[in-house]
């Protein structure tokens, strides 16, 4: 494993996290993610108090970086959906350098056929580019029940990757090769 990117803030700030070798995974890079949680911080529609409390999805996990992010700035339990044994060890690791393993909750599943489950308040989406993951995936999540109503929604797209449909975006931004879209899932 090589060193990858870091928490951005919070209680963790600056902690270096692992990603597995090779380009089976693709962290968000260290500007995209602090973006994104600008854009929480800052947004109307989310605020300071949003994470704060809040139980977050991590779908698409690899290094654990969304998931992680959001405890260090308050959110009280991650749960991450991944099946890459490669970054399952890696999201391990850096599980067990924040000390979190008790708030944390680690799916080694397919995001496209995931167990039922319980209601999150955020879910963050960061499917390798060019599948067509995002909507599959948000889709089953909602109908397995990981998905709260109203929950806001973060995914990453890649250069061709179509975004959602019927959705009311709340943001977007473009970070190199990322495409970052906020919404809100509908019930």
């Amino acid at each position: 494993m090589t060193a990858s990117p870091r928490i951005i803030a919070g209680l963790w700030k600056g902690r270096k996290l692992v990603a597995p070798a090779g380009e089976s995974t693709r962290p968000t890079s260290g500007r995209a993610r602090q973006a994104v949680f600008d854009i929480l911080l800052h947004a109307r529609w989310a605020g300071p108090a949003f994470l704060q409390g809040a139980h977050v999805l991590d779908v698409f996990a690899g290094t654990g970086a969304y998931g992680l992010e959001a405890l260090s700035r308050g959110a009280v339990r991650a749960t991450f959906f991944e099946n890459d044994r490669a970054a399952l060890a890696a999201l391990a690791a850096n599980i067990a350098a924040c000390g979190v393993g008790e708030r944390t909750r680690v799916m080694a599943k397919d995001a496209l056929r995931p167990p039922p489950g319980h209601a999150h308040d955020a879910v963050f989406l960061d499917p390798p580019y060019g599948l067509g993951a995002v909507p599959r995936a948000l889709a089953a999540l909602m109908a397995a029940g990981w998905v709260a109503p109203g929950a806001v929604v973060v995914a990453e797209f890649g250069p061709g990757d179509a975004g959602p449909e019927g959705v009311n975006i709340l943001a977007e931004r473009v970070h190199g090769k990322a495409r970052l879209m906020f919404w809100n899932a509908m019930p």
